[in-house]
C-alpha cells in the first residue's frame, strides 16, 4: 500500500491495449525499471504532470523488464523512455530525465487540442 496518491496506473503486457491504445485521451507512457535512478527521479514530476494534466492527459508507467513484449514491440531501448500515444498511436518519444518545465515544453505538441 502506498502512501501518497498518484494519477500515474500501471500496465502490463496484457493490459496495454486496454490501458493506453483504447484510451480517449493522449497517453505518456513510462517504460521504467526499478533498477533505473533517472526513472525513479522522474516519478515526482510524472505525478506531479499528471495532476495538473487530468483530464487532457493520462500517464501511465510500464515496467520493461516485467514487460518485455510491450518493450520490443516499440522499439524501447533505454529507461526512462516516454513515449506519447494519441489515438493509439505513438507519436512523441523522449529518452531519458528531465526537469518538469522542460518535459512541459517537449510535451506542448501533444497537449494542444486538436481540430477536428
Amino acid at each position: 500500500m502506498t502512501t501518497h496518491t498518484t494519477h500515474t496506473t500501471h500496465t502490463t503486457d496484457a493490459d496495454f491495449a486496454k490501458d493506453v491504445l483504447g484510451s480517449e485521451l493522449p497517453v505518456l507512457v513510462k517504460f521504467t525499471a526499478d533498477w533505473c535512478g533517472p526513472c525513479r527521479q522522474l516519478t515526482p514530476v510524472l505525478d506531479a504532470l499528471a495532476t495538473e494534466e487530468a483530464g487532457r492527459l493520462r500517464i501511465v508507467e510500464i515496467d520493461v523488464d516485467r514487460n518485455p513484449e510491450t518493450t520490443l514491440t516499440y522499439g524501447v531501448l533505454a529507461a526512462p523512455t516516454l513515449m506519447v500515444f494519441r489515438a493509439g498511436e505513438p507519436v512523441k518519444s523522449i529518452v531519458g530525465a528531465r526537469p518538469k518545465r522542460r518535459l512541459l515544453a517537449d510535451l506542448e505538441e501533444v497537449l494542444r487540442p486538436t481540430r477536428a
